[in-house]
Order: C-alpha cells, then sequence, then structure tokens
C-alpha cells in the first residue's frame, strides 16, 4: 500500500489540545491544527459545488501532512491511538481526492487502535470506509473506467471480521467481483485462463447477492456463467456435405 504523502519529518503529538495559547510546544502545535481544521470546516460548509469542495479539501491536505505523519509515527511506536479529529477528517478527505492509498494508510490505524471518528460522518469506520471506497470503485465502473483491485481487495481483507450493514459489503463485494470480471473479459474466451479468470470474479459477484439481492450484479453473473459454459462445451463436429441425390461423372 502506498505511503501517505506527509513530509519526512515527524512531530510529536499531545494527548489532547489545549485551548489557550498556554502549554508545552506540543500542546501549542495541537492547538494551532485543531484551530486550522475549525476553519477548513467552516470554509467547506459555505461551499455548495462537490467538484469545488474537492477541489479545497486537495488544497488544505498539505497543511496537515507534518501532523498526520508525527501522529501516525506516534501510534506505531506508542502502540497506540489518540482520539484526534484532524486524522479521520484527514482520511475522509483523501478518499474524496483518490488518495486512496494514504487514506487507507490512516484508516489502517484508525481500525487497530479504534480512534473514534467525529460524529458529523455518523458512521463507525468500517462501514465508512468500505462504503466510501465501494462508491468510489462503482462510480468508475459504471463509467468503464477501471479502478484498484489491490485497492478493493486491501480495503475487503482491513474490515473483512468488522460488523457493518449487510448492503455495504454487498457494494464492496460488487466492485470487486465487477473488476475481475473486467479482467477476465479482456482474456481470450477460449483459452483456459479465460475459466479460471470468470469463476474468480463470480465468487465476490455471487456473494453480493447472498448479502444483498437488489445489489445489481445479476446480468454479470449471467454473462460469465454463459461464457464458462459456452467454452466448457464440447465442439461441434464438421458438418459432412449432403451427397444423397448427387451424380457421378
Amino acid at each position: 500500500m502506498a505511503s501517505a504523502p506527509v513530509s519526512e519529518s515527524g512531530l510529536s503529538h499531545p494527548a489532547s489540545a489545549p485551548s489557550s495559547d498556554a502549554g508545552t510546544p506540543a500542546e501549542r502545535a495541537a492547538a494551532s491544527i485543531a484551530m486550522r481544521l475549525q476553519h477548513d470546516l467552516r470554509r467547506l460548509k459555505e461551499i455548495k459545488s462537490i467538484d469545488a469542495r474537492v477541489a479545497v479539501k486537495r488544497e488544505m491536505l498539505p497543511h496537515y501532512h507534518e501532523w498526520i505523519r508525527g501522529l501516525l509515527q506516534g501510534g506505531r511506536e506508542a502502540n497506540a491511538g489518540i482520539a484526534e479529529e484532524v486524522l479521520p477528517t484527514a482520511m475522509v478527505w483523501l478518499m474524496d481526492i483518490g488518495e486512496y492509498g494514504p487514506a487507507l494508510e490512516i484508516a489502517e490505524h484508525v481500525l487497530r487502535y479504534d480512534v473514534p471518528l467525529p460524529a458529523r460522518y455518523e458512521r463507525d469506520a468500517a462501514s465508512l470506509v468500505t462504503e466510501e471506497i465501494a462508491d468510489a470503485a462503482i462510480r468508475a465502473q459504471t463509467a468503464k473506467q477501471p479502478f484498484a483491485i489491490e485497492i478493493l481487495e486491501f480495503v475487503e481483507g482491513l474490515t473483512h471480521e468488522a460488523d457493518m450493514h449487510d448492503q455495504v459489503r454487498a457494494k464492496l463485494h460488487k466492485a470487486i467481483g465487477t473488476e475481475l470480471a473486467r479482467t477476465a473479459e479482456d482474456l481470450d474466451p477460449t483459452k483456459p485462463e479465460f475459466v479460471v479468470a470468470a469463476v474468480r470474479a463470480l465468487a465476490p459477484l455471487r456473494e453480493a447477492v447472498r448479502l444483498h439481492d437488489r445489489v445489481g450484479v445479476a446480468g454479470q453473473i449471467k454473462r460469465l456463467e454463459k461464457a464458462i459454459t459456452k467454452r466448457a462445451e464440447p465442439a461441434a463436429p464438421d458438418a459432412v456435405p449432403d451427397t444423397a441425390g448427387s451424380t457421378g461423372s
């Protein structure tokens, strides 16, 4: 998985951010980053256009990279997480702008140490990450664009033990199966590797239907099953010319 796009210099982090300028340098830094985040959230709230919000998030994120680096490094060293609002917020913003590798580095930390999400997200971390990535993949696939299967499979592995609504997990299996089906359909259907790829794609597609029967993959399943059956059928013998009634010369 790609590393987060942050500066190489780390920054230690406090357990909580103070409300004044008093305290240690680390506490003052925490207060400063908390103030920046609240300012940026207010700015985003005033923007109606989704495209404009994405562009602004791309502009804002570099200001948090050093702080994120410090939080992740500190968590690894202490084997613990911190209830730090900027971390899950940055995770979501990174997903919004399509930087999935860095977003999932943060997601791994958030899930491992059970870092709480701000109430505004109205979901637990595993459900949010699963649904946001799955929705992004399905949007790309609907537009006939590929989506990295490595990202989808990483999310599946990261969240497979989490409790979430079946419809959310069904979306992820749909996205995985659709991407695997794309790979299969790019292969020569007369070759053995096509059947292997098609069978691999069918497994998550069928799991998606099991979890949510209206997930919308019935057509894909039928096409793959039909192609596999056709591949398995023996070739028809060459037609024998009908010579009945012919005259010799």
